[in-house]
């Protein structure tokens, strides 16, 4: 989405590709890097890591990629199916990819472990808590669609570039909040039952629905796009955000093990009791 709109604020190359994108392309290649150099320093020590986890993190980072640069876009530049294809790879697919690949557990392999130690506090503590929680990510993300569509913000977003990248690097967060607070693999001390997180997703898939039909319908949204234009995108929130959805419960699911979940809850609890006596 950051390359959809006011390309014409930004100096671009021969290829139309903005400066901004190409720092993000290149941010994002090193990302990869560090990430793969991570994982095969794991593999080589002996505590192994998941191919599957480093494939998922890379293709986050490809579908980020192919969402930057506009060429690889089958919709035309500026339309807002084409804002809506963007949208539906920053905000959705690749921040699930990127989540599945627990790039937390990851570096917290790779630190020190004092260093280790105190990311864990970090990640344990309230604040960071409140913020990870699956109805916060909802608000955000959620929210953060229909203030941009029922609002004037749309437009400005067309018109200012800087604005532009904020709004859209939100949306990046606010999806990889949310996609972790429902089915992320890295440590979430706070994160509610699975029954709890599915009902949240059904209010996210809900959402999303109602907003992808009242943008069908051209009311009472403020987005300035041709009737056929807002359809197709629509559509594309209605048909591929139901996919990115059904894809994200899959994941919350298949790791879902009941038994083997309270068997571990009653080991915690087991140890810290252990560890209160000896105090």
């Amino acid at each position: 989405m950051i390359a959809a709109h006011g390309a014409g604020h930004a100096a671009t190359g021969g290829w139309g590709v903005t400066l901004p994108v190409v720092l993000a392309v290149v941010l994002l290649v090193a990302l990869a890097g560090t990430y793969v150099l991570a994982a095969r320093h794991r593999r080589h020590d002996g505590r192994g890591w998941s191919r599957w986890r480093t494939g998922s993190f890379l293709a986050g980072i490809g579908l980020l990629i192919v969402a930057l640069v506009p060429q690889v876009s089958a919709f035309p530049p500026g339309s807002f199916a084409a804002h809506m294809y963007q949208h539906l790879l920053i905000g959705m697919y690749a921040p699930l990819a990127l989540v599945l690949g627990a790039p937390v557990t990851l570096l917290l392999r790779s630190l020190p472990t004092r260093q280790g130690r105190r990311i864990g506090r970090v990640l344990g503590s309230v604040a960071l808590g409140f913020l990870a929680h699956p109805v916060t990510a909802l608000l955000l993300n959620l929210g953060g669609l229909y203030l941009l569509y029922f609002t004037g913000l749309y437009v400005l977003i067309t018109e200012h570039q800087v604005l532009h990248h904020l709004v859209h690097l939100h949306f990046l967060a606010a999806g990889y909040l949310f996609a972790h607070a429902i089915a992320g693999p890295d440590p979430a001390p706070h994160r509610p039952s699975v029954p709890s997180r599915l009902v949240v997703l059904g209010i996210a898939i809900a959402g999303h629905a109602v907003l992808a039909q009242l943008l069908y319908a051209g009311t009472p949204v403020q987005v300035p796009a041709p009737g056929a234009d807002l359809r197709a995108g629509a559509d594309l929130m209605y048909y591929g955000g139901d996919i990115a959805e059904l894809l994200l419960a899959f994941a919350m699911v298949s790791s879902w093990r009941p038994g083997r979940n309270a068997a571990r809850r009653r080991r915690v609890a087991g140890a810290t009791q252990i560890t209160e006596r000896q105090q």
